[in-house]
């Protein structure tokens, strides 16, 4: 594909052309139905999104949706249905990058900004995939020391074994990691339907739970956990993650494909976001559900909620179900961190290296941390571990974010696929509350 067909890939506004395609072993490898009804357009486009879905569910959101509903009970649940809009914002806009500028967003800031500028963002964007890669870790090894008592030290090691899962996945195609993904939060959102039903929660209070309250700004207790249920949501790596995953896709050139296929693809990405809201709203119906009735208020780390589940519900079945969805949890998320590490690195760097060596770095750096801790401090601190690697995901989000909404504005770079002003100032609107909410999120970290 040259740039003279299709002049919105090396406009005027880019500094350098653009390079090899994103993820290039899979890149256009699924194909898209071109004539026939919109069901069956959607269908070939339905799997990114649930790839970044699984973002926003980590074990980092579970820490968050757990304290939260504990403490207050249906209080916050306004505040993850916010957090969700914000990131269906966002992620339209990585949409309409991946498939409008043809490049991911590691790739668009590689040809946007000097080396001075580029560079620092890819390490912004590293450090923020280990920490998200510390944090599966974590839920991993919590799962695998629930379900089958292996130790946490050795849990954590055993969890470097997931790169043969990928790569067995890989050589089947791109359409089978999608199809793993999707068959996990099946898994996931049915433990969680179970447990929700054994806990007969007050469902006007539920509902209620959803509308905006000032009780949250009151509150400052209330007001932190909600900074957290916030800054636990909106990660940087899903933003290069799915820039380059839509790209997935053979939608052809023309301007008319390629916006169906932005048109699809929000679409994909908004249901599968809506899931994720569903299971996190779950985790926190639960919560409220068990340990806020139960006078439990004090419930934040994962092994705790697992404990009290049974003789709060009566069945030794339901804490079975959370630690199964924990696990699935855990697997799900090493396959995204991997694609976006790729990702990141290919994009800012150019460099390609083998996928298994790539993750075996990656996973080595954030196991180190793990083990070190689990074996000093005890399995306590794993939950502070899971706070300390949301506080580093927060500290990145500008990094990305900020480019993000810069790029997909611009009428240089984007040409007839700019977003609408309407779109940018949501965007921009967006981007700013969870930059603020997360510097506030932080300060309030380092203040002890």
């Amino acid at each position: 594909m040259s740039a003279a067909a299709n002049p919105t890939l090396d406009g005027p506004g880019w500094r350098t052309a653009r390079g090899e395609p994103s993820l290039a072993g899979i890149f256009a490898s699924v194909r898209t139905a071109k004539q026939g009804p919109f069901w069956r357009k959607l269908l070939a486009f339905l799997g990114p999104g649930y790839l970044v879905a699984v973002g926003y569910m980590d074990p980092g959101n579970w820490a968050t949706s757990l304290a939260g509903g504990s403490k207050f009970g249906y209080a916050l649940l306004t505040v993850a249905m916010l957090s969700n809009l914000m990131a269906i914002v966002l992620q339209s806009l990585c949409t309409r990058l991946g498939v409008g500028a043809g490049r991911d967003l590691a790739q668009a800031c590689r040809d946007s900004y000097p080396r001075w500028m580029s560079w620092p963002l890819w390490l912004s964007a590293e450090i923020a995939i280990t920490a998200t890669d510390l944090a599966e870790v974590i839920g991993t090894a919590i799962g695998l020391n629930l379900l089958f008592h292996i130790p946490l030290e050795i849990g954590v090691i055993i969890t470097a074994a997931d790169v043969f899962l990928i790569l067995a996945l890989q050589a089947f195609g791109f359409r089978w990691i999608e199809a793993f993904v999707v068959t996990m939060l099946g898994v996931i959102a049915a433990c969680f339907a179970v447990q929700i039903v054994m806990a007969n929660p007050d469902w006007g209070a539920v509902v209620r739970g959803f509308a905006p309250t000032t009780d949250i700004f009151a509150n400052r207790e209330m007001l932190y956990l909600a900074l957290g249920i916030l800054g636990a949501t909106v990660m940087p790596h899903n933003l290069y993650l799915h820039s380059g995953l839509v790209q997935t896709r053979g939608y052809g050139d023309g301007i008319a494909e390629k916006r169906e296929a932005i048109k699809l693809a929000t679409i994909d990405s908004t249901i599968a976001l809506c899931l994720a809201l569903v299971i996190n709203a779950s985790i926190l119906i639960l919560a409220a559900a068990t340990f806020h009735r139960a006078g439990k208020t004090d419930v934040a780390e994962l092994d705790q909620a697992h404990a009290f589940l049974a003789p709060l519900l009566g069945s030794t079945m339901a804490p079975t179900l959370f630690a199964v969805a924990l696990l699935c949890c855990g697997l799900n998320s090493t396959i995204t961190a991997t694609l976006a590490g790729q990702i990141v690195m290919e994009g800012f760097l150019n460099l390609r290296i083998a996928p298994w060596l790539r993750r075996m770095v990656t996973r080595v750096i954030a196991i180190v941390p793990a083990v070190i801790v689990t074996i000093w401090a005890g399995e306590k601190a794993t939950g502070q571990l899971l706070i300390f690697s949301q506080v580093v995901l927060s500290l990145q989000l500008p990094f990305a974010v900020v480019p993000l909404v810069l790029f997909t504005a611009s009428r240089s770079k984007m040409g007839p696929f700019t977003a609408p002003r309407w779109l940018t100032v949501l965007a921009a609107l967006t981007a700013a509350v969870i930059i603020a909410l997360n510097a506030k999120l932080v300060w309030d970290y380092v203040a002890g």
